[in-house]
């Protein structure tokens, strides 16, 4: 990893309100992990200025603070005979995107970003297994962790800049040459991927959530469309999804900035075009066009959506310089992400169990209406809501679960510091009386089980590949596909 013991802010294009040059050791975001010699950046947030914690980042013997005007007001008193370096910047987080990465300078020689609402872990861990399965060393990097030829853990989908940079160094010292990354609102819009040297980006879809954060659709948009009309330079490539308005609205952005977009979807003007598809138990066959030649190809993936998902994870590796045969070639070899229209287990009368990470209404619709053709008898669907979340969602998604499956069971999710009662009552409004409510997460799934009958499934939405589940300030062992499977073993008789 090319990178110095120390460097001076004008190597990280900073500049002190005195025009001092400090020589600095390090960079932190947090405070408790401040040394001495470090540049703190204390940046806004939504709950708290990281300016409050400015008095324990000096404490630690920070050498340099980045900060905004709002954040030197708070921390006023205790810069005041400061001798240090102090940096005013009007977007301290762009500020510090760059700095990180001329503080760990490295990256993969290859990486896209993939944005929308659903599919970014499945398009990233698809674009890294086909990259992979050409013998190339790659990562993605998401919700999932780092995973692929280098290994880590990520706490957000799109990590602060410091990790981010420092991950991406790592992973090019290990000698990866590939990376996929999932590219999240919130990152894009707090600045996270800046100074990324992202080749191509793909948008995937755009349906209700985070609400919670963004001040509506058109500002969830907005953050979304960062990735086409800041990250990525002129002349690089954008793959987007064009099967509905925001898609095309998106592919506008991308053309008006100069890039070179290759579209996917079901449309005749796709260029990656789905034509038909075959659905059976274990998976299905795709037909497609690809620059206007017909393909067939098999894919052992339930779930209608995932075709849309492969190409698109195809169309970025064609972005990154492989070539359409040899990517082709791969396809049949994709696995389904972990917690991502997972199989995890099968009664004995052949009733099939799935876990799936839909946790918004959209995915919720798109999961049920996917797994359908797969399905010959009923769908029982086991889901809830997260607390301290969007809650405009949650009558939708019970709305959504009585509209595209047979039975419904409404349970607790992550109700975080939420009652979980309150949170299940909002799902049960939209899931109507016929609705089942069964607080417990462990019986819920035993119910669901208990109730498949031969040729029926079940779809455990909302948690995915998450071990955990969140009550109040507790997180608690959880993990659904382990449900699973002690709950179709028990009522089987197998323990």
């Amino acid at each position: 990893m090319n990178q110095q013991a120390t460097k001076s802010l004008s190597q990280l294009g900073l500049r002190t309100r005195d025009g001092r040059d400090a020589v600095i050791t390090g960079l932190s975001v947090d405070s408790r992990t401040v040394k001495p010699g470090h540049l703190f950046a204390a940046l806004p947030g939504t709950t708290v200025h990281g300016a409050e914690f400015i008095t324990y980042a000096l404490r630690m013997d920070a050498g340099a603070v980045l900060t905004d005007r709002a954040g030197e007001a708070l921390a006023a008193d205790v810069l005041k005979d400061w001798p240090g370096a102090l940096i005013i910047a009007e977007d301290p987080r762009a500020a510090l995107a760059g700095a990180a990465a001329l503080w760990f300078e490295a990256q993969p020689e290859h990486v896209v970003a993939v944005t929308g609402t659903s599919g970014k872990t499945s398009v990233a861990s698809f674009t890294r297994q086909i990259w992979q399965a050409l013998g190339h060393k790659a990562i993605s990097l998401g919700t999932m962790g780092v995973e692929g030829d280098y290994h880590a853990k990520l706490a957000h989908t799109t990590p602060d800049p410091i990790t981010l940079h420092r991950v991406l160094s790592e992973a090019a010292a290990a000698g990866v040459t590939h990376a996929a990354m999932e590219a999240s609102s919130h990152g894009l819009d707090q600045r996270r991927l800046d100074g990324v040297r992202v080749e191509a980006g793909g948008f995937t879809n755009f349906s209700q959530d985070h609400l919670d954060y963004h001040d509506g659709f058109d500002e969830y948009f907005a953050a979304k469309a960062l990735l086409f009309n800041h990250i990525l330079e002129e002349g690089e490539s954008a793959v987007i999804n064009i099967d509905g308005e925001r898609g095309r609205q998106m592919a506008e952005i991308a053309r008006d900035r100069g890039l070179a977009v290759t579209t996917v979807g079901q449309g005749q003007d796709a260029m990656l075009r789905i034509l038909g598809q075959r659905y059976d138990a274990t998976g299905q066959d795709l037909r497609f066009s690809l620059m206007g030649q017909t393909q067939m190809v098999r894919l052992p993936l339930i779930g209608g959506f995932q075709a849309e998902n492969v190409l698109m994870a195809a169309g970025l590796a064609l972005a990154s310089g492989d070539s359409a045969e040899r990517i082709l070639s791969v396809l049949p070899q994709l696995q389904t992400v972990r917690g991502r229209m997972q199989l995890v287990a099968q009664r004995e009368n052949g009733a099939a169990v799935f876990v799936d990470y839909a946790h918004k209404p959209g995915a919720v619709i798109a999961a049920l209406q996917s797994l359908r053709p797969h399905v010959m008898g009923r769908i029982v669907i086991v889901l809830g809501a997260g607390g301290d979340r969007d809650r405009g969602k949650r009558p939708l998604m019970g709305q959504a679960a009585r509209e595209f499956a047979d039975v419904v069971i409404v349970t607790d999710d992550n109700p975080r510091s939420e009652d979980p009662a309150a949170i299940r009552a909002a799902v049960m409004e939209g899931a109507g009386p016929e609705a089942i409510e069964v607080g417990d997460r462990a019986e819920a799934i035993l119910r669901g089980v208990d109730a498949l009958q031969p040729g029926d499934a079940l779809l455990i939405a909302g948690k995915g590949h998450e071990t955990g589940q969140l009550v109040g300030q507790d997180l608690y062992p959880f993990d659904d596909a382990e449900q699973a499977s002690v709950a179709v073993a028990a009522l089987d008789g197998k323990i």
